[in-house]
């Protein structure tokens, strides 16, 4: 049984972390598998957007918690080489400029956590709960939680999550804006996939521009930004999908891509 699932559909890609009985925490192979999924969705025009969830009850356990007091032998350099093989599923979704939703269908804790807060956007089952549960085992955050969360909360809740490790519910998690909806978990894929349907019908490269556009403006002033989104607007301007918007709003229909 392979680790992890990869499917294209309808330009949807969806990738599965499938170790049910282990609440699909990560061994090496998977961290294998997701990153060779990231790429080739980047690369492939087949693909749209991109779907992670969990097979079974959880969405990740994080890492082998069980193994820890086996590392106590590593050196500090094999334990850093090791959480870079992680920090391969970080980095190529930073170069994944295609929308990528997380379906947090379970528990997401630790690293778990970190790899939903990685997404761009977060769905979860009512009955989910996250947890940068690193604290409770007496470590910092491994894989960006310390990165994502004060984005998504601010600074003094991250920090609090941080420093405690408690769980957040998913009512609590939408309140705080981890999260962007909340549904029944026997709804929670197909709100997804008619989500990410919506935006794989969308026009893709605009799509792909904002999200670029986003992320950049906050590594920038405003100046630098205005100056990129000018530069971005004359391209985007070229598009058909552009100008099939165009000729659809002065013609008060639905663009074409819309069916698409």
């Amino acid at each position: 049984m392979s680790v992890l699932l990869y499917e294209i559909r309808d330009s949807v890609a969806t990738i599965t972390l499938n170790r049910p009985e282990q609440r699909n925490a990560f061994t090496l192979e998977m961290l294998d598998r997701w990153t060779e999924a990231l790429r080739d969705a980047r690369r492939n025009d087949a693909v749209q957007v991109v779907v992670v969830t969990g097979a079974g009850r959880a969405f990740c356990a994080g890492g082998d918690v069980g193994g820890m007091a086996r590392r106590g032998e590593m050196s500090a350099l094999e334990h850093k080489r090791a959480l870079e093989l992680v920090h391969r599923v970080p980095l190529a979704l930073d170069e994944l400029d295609k929308p990528v939703v997380a379906a947090i269908n379970g528990p997401a804790v630790g690293a778990g956590c970190d790899m939903a807060l990685m997404c761009d956007l977060r769905f979860m089952a009512a009955d989910a709960r996250l947890s940068e549960g690193y604290v409770r085992v007496g470590l910092i955050p491994g894989d960006g939680g310390t990165y994502y969360l004060p984005r998504l909360v601010g600074t003094a809740k991250a920090l609090e999550l941080l420093w405690t490790g408690d769980f957040v519910d998913a009512q609590e998690a939408l309140r705080l804006g981890i999260v962007n909806r909340v549904v029944p978990a026997e709804e929670l894929l197909p709100t997804v996939y008619e989500f990410a349907g919506r935006l794989a019908r969308g026009p893709s490269v605009a799509l792909r521009t904002i999200k670029r556009a986003v992320y950049q403006g906050l590594r920038m002033d405003l100046r630098t930004h205005l100056d990129l989104i000018s530069s971005h607007m004359g391209f985007i301007r070229q598009t058909e999908d552009h100008r099939e918007g165009a000729r659809a709003y002065v013609e008060k229909r639905p663009p074409e891509f819309q069916g698409r």
